[in-house]
């Protein structure tokens, strides 16, 4: 009840503004691009608020909200808070969503191809380079394997997706944490084929025979394209689902201890997906354009308030309540420039109550 009670509270609220007309501006995942989409599409008919999306990835977004551009970034790496402290930023998730590599083996039927997590690092580490190779024949021995040669195709921009991406490469395989680590950008092997923005990936894996790619799930789907399974840390191969993104992170420190600047990969269960990965919203902890980040923040808990029909539009899993609290919390922290409170911290604590 408490849960509608703040939905029609927050309600009165947006449509008070609505007659600003104001256009609200967002930057950064590409991942979370679809998010956005669908949020704004509902928001707007609720209030007459408009978003606009920049695709551009995580590494802008943080630096656009950073210097003002926008008023909010969005990344599917969380700030630590360190990082957030020294940049005068606050970080919340958004919804959760995964990476999945993706190939273009045309003989192969979709999502029958099976990988480890050990595998996929040496095959991007360049060690593993042909896919009839004994190792992935080995774990795929009803499968006709393809005499072709192996093209990675990787972000050559600043990715969220590339971070959680080469995090779940370090955690299970020893010689990629030592060389490489994780990151949210590289520097490839000249033999492999670059591309900018998860669009562009997919593109390149298209086009390619032999190629693989990571992407996020969403990209997936819309495209049709060829993922394959991995094993999992309880050692079952899983394909990407929904289903699998929830149960990593009910199995994580996210929902256990309420951390969202935990790690969602390689996360035990049954169904577990092992590249599940969140993403973040960003604001000023003390903005100077008050009520633009206002509007801002009114967008983020509309779209927290609906989210479980959302995330389900956009192919996302909504937050856990607990971790929905805790983000009302932070928003509740942030002021304008001569200290007033912006937060809407009264209504953040009836809405993590309600859930």
């Amino acid at each position: 009840m408490l849960k509608y009670t703040a939905l029609a509270i927050l309600g009165t609220a947006l449509i008070s503004t609505a007659a600003q007309s104001v256009e609200i501006q967002g930057a950064g995942s590409t991942a979370a691009a679809p998010v956005y989409q669908v949020w704004s599409t509902g928001y707007a008919a609720a209030t007459g608020t408009r978003l606009t999306y920049a695709a551009v990835g995580s590494g802008e977004g943080i630096r656009r909200i950073r210097d003002s551009k926008v008023d909010f970034g969005a990344s599917d790496v969380p700030l630590s808070p360190q990082e957030a402290s020294k940049t005068g930023l606050i970080c919340i998730p958004a919804v959760v969503t995964a990476a999945v590599p993706v190939v273009n083996l045309p003989s192969i039927p979709k999502g029958q191809l099976r990988l480890t997590g050990d595998l996929l690092a040496r095959i991007f580490l360049g060690k593993v380079d042909a896919w009839d190779a004994p190792e992935i024949r080995a774990l795929n021995p009803g499968l006709t394997l393809p005499n072709l040669k192996i093209t990675p195709v990787v972000r050559t921009d600043g990715s969220g997706t590339t971070y959680h991406f080469s995090a779940y490469l370090s955690e299970v395989n020893a010689e990629w944490k030592s060389a490489n680590g994780a990151k949210s950008s590289f520097t490839w092997p000249a033999s492999f084929t670059g591309a900018k923005g998860s669009g562009e990936v997919v593109k390149s894996v298209q086009s390619i025979r032999g190629a693989i790619g990571y992407v996020d799930y969403n990209y997936v789907l819309d495209a049709g394209l060829n993922p394959a399974q991995l094993r999992n840390a309880d050692g079952n191969f899983v394909s990407a689902t929904v289903a699998g993104f929830r149960d990593a992170v009910v199995h994580s420190n996210w929902n256990r201890k309420g951390d969202f600047t935990a790690t969602l990969v390689n996360q035990p269960g049954a169904e577990a997906w092992p590249i599940t990965m969140g993403t973040f919203i960003v604001v000023p902890a003390v903005s100077h354009a008050g009520e633009r980040t206002l509007e801002a923040m009114k967008f983020v808990t509309w779209g927290y308030l609906h989210g479980d029909q959302l995330a389900r539009e956009a192919k996302f899993v909504p937050l856990p309540a607990q971790v929905q609290a805790n983000a009302y919390r932070e928003l509740s922290r942030v002021t304008d420039a001569s200290g007033k409170a912006i937060g809407l911290q009264s209504m953040a604590m009836t809405t993590g109550k309600a859930q």
